[in-house]
């Protein structure tokens, strides 16, 4: 099933907006990082971003900077630096191009923003384990490198419900955690300022969900690879008004669309769901397989993970603490397939990809027989392709198209 007709990936106006805040943003760091002021916090990208934010840090998050490796291509030759130090091929690829990257003395900031020659320096660096136990060698070979305190929230796995137990646990950590960054930082934590913050992250997060639902219409006005890249400020700007400000403008243009039946791609006929991490590297050339093909990637987990409905200005860190507990990558398997029939249901899927992606099984949901659950609970077909986030050594082009051409005739045959 190959098809030669020209695909046009459908300018959506805002992203024009969300790249100039993340130009500022980065450039916010780097100007800070020269001057030394004000003080630079490293975190994760789903950690405690908003205590470090109510404490006038300026907040890094590094994952972002290994998928901007990813996406630029970057990532493939400076994973083996990281190698040649111990640390695994099979590990997070996030980890090991960054590290990599560091060692080189190169940074895609450098191509992509003018005046930007590296990564910025931080005071501190903040971890929260509810990704995986990867970031935290991850920012500890930093905190070595850099000879400033590692500190970090390590959160319960295999969640099923999220118990009072369990936030109330992870809650006390975070108090701890605001303690000594006071100790460091020379500075008490404003619980106003923290209500503040909160609030806006979760006004981002609010904003950001409905986002992401407009690809309920059919046809979708977004695809899966839009959000991608429209992701950003979810990510780097939660907890402040900027953030706030991008996703309204969104979501005003996405309604827009909706409102003239305007499609994300041409001839909308197969609506796809995408689990696991996205192929930095491929995000274009995965659209246009798939868009040739009359098929719209337009939902995914990976993009919901920037959700936190939990969170709550006037109970801090309960609130906190259950929506960084909540996150789809800590809950059971029982939890995840609830999770992902939901989805499937709202937003009208006729098939699923797994990607399972070699260095981030945190993130790769096929290996141990979800997928032959799901479709008998369901009837929705799938299939796995295996690949990478980072690491295009692992990534088969010739193999992905012809398994992805199959499945979609497999799905024409069932709509027949």
């Amino acid at each position: 099933m190959t098809s030669d007709k020209k695909i046009t990936r459908k300018k959506i106006k805002s992203a024009v907006a969300a790249s100039k805040f993340m130009a500022d943003y980065y450039h916010e760091l780097n100007a800070a990082s020269e001057r030394g002021t004000p003080q630079i916090a490293w975190c994760t990208s789903v950690g405690p971003a908003e205590i470090l934010r109510a404490m006038g840090y300026l907040v890094y998050f590094p994952e972002t900077h290994s998928a901007m490796l990813g996406a630029t291509r970057m990532a493939t030759e400076l994973i083996p630096e990281a190698n040649a130090l111990g640390y695994s091929p099979d590990i997070c690829s996030y980890l090991t191009a960054d590290i990599g990257a560091f060692l080189k003395g190169v940074t895609p900031l450098a191509k992509i923003y003018e005046g930007i020659n590296g990564i910025p320096k931080p005071d501190v660096l903040v971890f929260n384990t509810n990704q995986c136990r990867d970031v935290q060698d991850w920012f500890s070979w930093y905190g070595e490198k850099f000879n400033v305190p590692v500190l970090g929230v390590y959160t319960h796995r295999n969640v099923g419900d999220v118990s009072n137990a369990l936030v109330s646990s992870i809650a006390e950590q975070m108090k701890a955690l605001a303690g000594s960054l006071e100790e460091i930082s020379g500075r008490r934590l404003d619980l106003d300022r923290l209500k503040e913050v909160v609030k806006l992250s979760r006004e981002c997060s609010d904003l950001w969900k409905q986002v992401l639902q407009t690809a309920a219409s059919r046809p979708s006005p977004i695809t899966f690879f839009d959000a991608t890249t429209l992701m950003g400020p979810a990510v780097v700007g939660r907890g402040t008004p900027k953030a706030v400000a991008i996703y309204k403008g969104l979501l005003s243009e996405l309604e827009e669309r909706i409102r003239n039946a305007e499609s994300s791609i041409d001839d909308e006929r197969f609506r796809i769901y995408w689990e696991g991490m996205p192929v930095w590297g491929r995000l274009r050339a995965h659209f246009e397989l798939f868009a040739a093909l009359n098929a719209n990637v337009l939902a995914s987990t990976y993009c919901n993970s920037w959700i936190f409905s939990r969170l709550n200005p006037e109970d801090l860190f309960n609130s906190m603490a259950e929506a960084y507990t909540e996150l789809f990558i800590v809950r059971s398997d029982e939890a995840k397939e609830k999770y992902i029939k939901d989805m499937l249901d709202f937003y009208d899927i006729d098939g699923i990809i797994y990607h399972d992606a070699k260095t981030c099984p945190n993130n790769s949901n096929c290996r141990y027989g979800m997928p032959q659950r799901l479709e008998k609970q369901t009837g929705i077909p799938s299939l796995t392709i295996h690949g990478d986030l980072n690491d295009l050594r692992l990534v088969s082009d010739e193999q992905t198209k012809t398994n992805v051409e199959a499945f979609i005739e497999q799905l024409e045959e069932a709509k027949g």
